[in-house]
């Protein structure tokens, strides 16, 4: 994608919303929900060709990569009654899981606290530009890696293909005090005595097909 962005395509982003991603949620997106996940893929589409926030090559494969592992998250921490906790998305590039993981939320549950953590000095003002215009909910970015961050300082780390899984693990658990998502797309799930596997969900994105696994590690 890096110098060609790829054109809006309204009329499949409002198919997708309604024919995929609420029925997953069980709800339907109210207007400044559906207004800042609008916004949202716009701006990434504005930016992600100058920066190399994303480089899907097609609008289905800008959708899955943008939306899915959020919505499918944002389920269940809400089935688990957490969506009100406090959560962080590390290395968060593009803004995905994140920024539509608190939409969702904030949808689902009327609140959602969320950080994101970005050392990248471009990809900081992305994420700070997008989150100015979001009405429906409030996002903190944080400048700097997650080893700099305070360990047990949130209930819930997630993290999408920035460390090693295992590695990644680690880090979560040393961040959350309550869960940790750790997203594969291939090879085993990590493993940690103290962090049992909670859910371990098998799905596939629904535009691409591509298979994806999605472990929430609870403490024991």
């Amino acid at each position: 994608m890096a110098g060609n962005a790829l054109d809006a395509d309204p009329k499949r982003e409002d198919e997708f919303v309604r024919t995929r991603v609420e029925p997953l949620l069980g709800c339907s997106l109210d207007g400044a929900s559906r207004t800042d996940l609008q916004t949202y893929l716009a701006e990434l589409r504005s930016w992600g060709a100058r920066l190399d926030l994303v480089a899907p090559r097609t609008q289905d494969e800008f959708l899955d990569l943008s939306i899915w592992d959020a919505a499918l998250v944002a389920r269940e921490e809400a089935e688990a009654g957490s969506a009100q906790h406090r959560i962080v998305d590390v290395g968060s590039g593009g803004g995905a899981p994140g920024i539509p993981l608190a939409i969702f939320l904030a949808a689902l549950r009327g609140h959602c606290e969320l950080t994101l953590v970005e050392p990248r000095a471009k990809r900081v003002t992305f994420l700070r530009t997008v989150c100015a215009k979001l009405t429906s909910v409030r996002i903190d970015v944080v400048r700097g890696r997650s080893e700099e961050l305070e360990g047990g300082t949130f209930d819930v780390a997630i993290s999408r293909a920035t460390l090693a899984p295992d590695a990644w693990l680690n880090e979560g658990c040393r961040l959350a005090t309550k869960a940790v998502w750790v997203l594969l797309a291939r090879g085993d799930a990590p493993a940690d005595g103290s962090w049992p596997i909670g859910r371990d969900i098998d799905y596939e994105w629904p535009l691409l097909g591509h298979r994806r696994r999605a472990l929430r590690y609870a403490k024991a």
